[in-house]
C-alpha cells in the first residue's frame, strides 16, 4: 500500500471514529434530555401554548396504528354501524404526532425502555426501569448514578395529587418506570433478583412501590397481588394461587401500616363501595397477576372494575382541591393479546382503553392536558383488499355481486385468507392453513395466523401515534422522539417544570440524589 493510500485509510478511520464519538456524545443521557427539552421549548414558544393545571397520560401498550385502525372498525361494527367511518374517542383529539420508539440498544423496543423514555425524558436500554443507558441490565452495582427522576417523582414533590392505573400487574414494566429504579424489569419481587445481585442493595419493584421515598402516590390501581405477599400466603380470590415473595414480607400489610388513613381494596364490591373522597391514599390490587382481558372480565369470580371505571374513580379522588394532579393510565393487556396472536382480545381491550379516554375527556376541562399514545407497536398486519363493511375479524371478501364464496380472497392454493394476521408468533401453523369451513376466525379464542413461528409475537419497530388535547397540546405535531413526551408534559405544568429545574445537576439532568436530599431535608449532604 502506498503512503498516500495509507494516509487516506488512516484519515477515513479517524473520521469514522470521530463520527462514532460524536454519535455517542449526542446519545448520552444529558444529550437526550437537553435536545428534547430544547425542541419542546421552541415549539411552546411558537405555538404560545397555555399552562396546564392537570395532566392525564394514557399509554396503550402495543397499540400500533394497525391496532387503532382495526379496533376503530370493530367498535363500529359491534354497534351495527360503519366501521370504516367510526372513530375511537381519542382519534377526535385535535393534535396528533408520530413518535419514534427505539431503545438505546434495540431497533425494536421493549416497554421498560420506552416507558423510561416517556417517564424521564431520557432514552434507555431494553429492560431498564427508570435508569439511563450507563447502567447494565442485570448488574445491580451499575445502577448507582444512573437513577433518573420520573414524572411521578416531580409531581409528588411539587405537591400535586398523583395516580397510577393499569390492567397489568402494577409492578410490570410500564407502570414500574414511574416509581421504581431497576436494572432489570424482571425484578418484580425479591425472588426475581438473582442471588448474586441481592447483596448489592437493589430492592425489588414491589417493595419500592410500598417504600416509595418521595412521598405519597394517592391512587394505585391494577393487578399483581402476588408480588406483595410471601409464598406461604394464599390469594384471597384463588386458593391455588400463592404469593411470590421469598423474604416473608407482606407488603400489603406494610402499605396499610404506612398509610393508616388509606384504603386497600381487592375486589369489585369493595371498589364500588369507595366514596369519592378518602382521608388517605388508595391501593387496589384486583388480581394475583394481571387483571382480566376486557372480554373475560365478566367471568372474574370476585369481580373487577373496568379500565374506564378505575379511571373515573381516580379522577374523582384526585380532582378535589386546587392543587392539580397527574394521572397515568395504562391499557396494558392490548400487548399481551398481541403477543398471543389473539386479535379479538387485543382489539376489545383497545376499545375499552378508548372508553377510558372518553371518560377522562368528559370529566376534565381545557385546563387538563390529555395525551394518548403507545409505548411501542406490534406485529399485527391488516390487509386483504376487503370490501367496505367486511367483518374486520373475518375472512377477506372482495366487493361485487357474486356469491360470497366467489368473492373470498384466496391464497395461491385457493384457500381463504383473513383480514388480520401477524408477522410472527404462536399462530404459525407450520405451513398448514386453517379449514375455515370448520373454524370461525371471528371466535374470540381464535389465534390469527402468523408468517413465522415464535412462542410469543414480537413488538414492532415503527412509530406510534400520539393524540393530545387541552392546555399545552399544541406542541404535539409532526414526527417527534418518544422521550419528548416527558418534556411536553413537564413544560406544560409550571409546578413540574420548577421542581425539575431545581433538581438539575452539573450534567443538566434532574438528579435523583438531589431529590432525596430535598425530601429528607438533609443539609449535611452535598446536595
Amino acid at each position: 500500500m502506498s503512503r498516500l493510500s495509507r494516509t487516506c485509510v488512516l484519515a477515513s478511520v479517524a473520521a469514522v471514529l470521530g463520527l462514532a464519538g460524536a454519535v455517542r456524545a449526542a446519545e448520552s443521557p444529558e444529550a437526550w434530555y437537553a435536545d428534547a427539552a430544547r425542541q419542546v421549548a421552541e415549539r411552546r414558544q411558537v405555538t404560545g401554548a397555555a399552562p396546564a393545571k392537570n395532566l392525564v397520560l394514557f399509554v396503550g401498550d402495543g397499540m400500533s396504528l394497525a391496532t387503532v385502525a382495526a379496533a376503530r372498525i370493530l367498535a363500529g361494527q359491534l354497534r351495527g354501524e360503519s366501521g370504516e367511518r367510526n372513530r375511537l374517542h381519542f382519534e377526535r383529539f385535535p393534535y396528533t404526532a408520530l413518535a419514534s420508539t427505539f431503545n438505546t440498544d434495540r431497533q425494536t423496543p421493549d416497554s421498560a425502555g420506552t416507558m423510561t423514555a416517556m417517564a424521564t425524558g431520557v432514552r434507555s436500554f431494553a429492560g431498564a426501569i427508570r435508569v439511563d443507558q450507563r447502567a447494565r441490565r442485570g448488574d445491580c452495582a451499575s445502577m448507582a448514578g444512573s437513577e433518573r427522576v420520573s414524572l411521578i417523582d416531580l409531581a409528588v414533590h411539587a405537591g400535586l395529587r398523583t395516580g397510577i392505573v393499569t390492567t397489568t400487574r402494577i409492578t410490570h414494566a410500564t407502570t414500574a418506570a414511574l416509581y421504581a429504579h431497576s436494572v432489570d424489569r424482571e425484578w418484580e419481587t425479591d425472588r426475581g433478583i438473582p442471588p448474586s445481585q441481592r447483596d448489592g442493595g437493589c430492592r425489588d419493584i414491589a417493595r419500592q412501590l410500598v417504600e416509595y421515598p418521595v412521598g405519597v402516590i394517592d391512587v394505585v390501581l391494577g393487578g399483581g397481588r402476588r408480588a406483595f405477599v410471601p409464598t406461604g400466603k394464599s390469594d384471597p380470590e384463588d386458593a391455588n394461587a400463592r404469593g411470590h415473595r421469598g423474604d416473608d414480607r407482606d407488603l400489603i400489610e406494610r402499605w396499610q401500616e404506612r398509610h393508616a388513613s388509606g384504603r386497600y381494596v381487592w375486589n369489585r364490591a369493595q371498589f364500588d363501595a369507595l366514596p369519592d373522597q378518602l382521608g388517605g391514599p388508595l391501593l387496589g390490587l384486583f388480581e394475583s397477576s394481571h387483571m382480566r382481558y376486557e372480554h373475560d372480565r365478566p367471568e372474574d369470580p370476585a369481580g373487577e372494575p373496568s379500565l374506564a371505571g378505575m379511571t373515573a374513580k381516580a379522577l374523582r379522588l384526585l380532582g378535589h382541591g386546587e392543587r392539580g394532579f397527574v394521572l397515568v393510565v395504562e391499557g396494558g393487556r392490548i400487548d399481551h393479546a398481541h403477543h398471543a396472536n389473539n386479535a379479538w382480545r387485543a382489539l376489545t381491550d383497545t376499545i375499552a382503553f378508548a372508553e377510558a379516554v372518553r371518560v377522562a375527556d368528559e370529566m376534565t376541562g381545557d385546563d387538563t392536558l390529555i395525551i394518548v399514545t403507545a409505548d411501542h407497536g406490534h406485529a399485527l398486519t391488516f390487509g386483504g383488499y376487503g370490501r367496505r363493511g367486511n367483518p374486520v375479524m373475518g375472512l377477506a371478501e372482495r366487493p361485487g355481486p357474486q356469491p360470497r364464496e366467489e368473492r373470498l380472497m384466496r391464497d395461491d392454493k385457493g384457500r381463504p385468507i383473513t383480514v388480520l394476521g401477524y408477522a410472527n408468533g404462536p399462530g404459525y401453523r407450520g405451513g398448514e392453513r386453517p379449514d375455515f369451513g370448520t373454524i370461525d376466525p371471528r371466535d374470540p379464542d381464535y389465534r390469527q395466523e402468523s408468517a413465522v413461528g415464535l412462542w410469543s409475537a414480537t413488538h414492532s419497530g415503527e412509530d406510534v401515534p400520539v393524540y393530545a388535547r387541552g392546555a399545552g397540546a399544541e406542541v404535539i405535531h409532526g414526527a417527534i422522539d418518544q422521550h419528548m413526551i416527558f418534556h411536553v408534559m413537564v413544560q406544560a405544568m409550571p409546578p413540574l417544570a420548577q421542581v425539575a429545574a431545581a433538581l438539575v445537576n452539573e450534567q443538566g439532568l434532574p438528579d435523583w440524589r438531589r431529590l432525596m436530599c430535598r425530601v429528607q431535608d438533609d443539609s449535611d449532604q452535598d446536595c
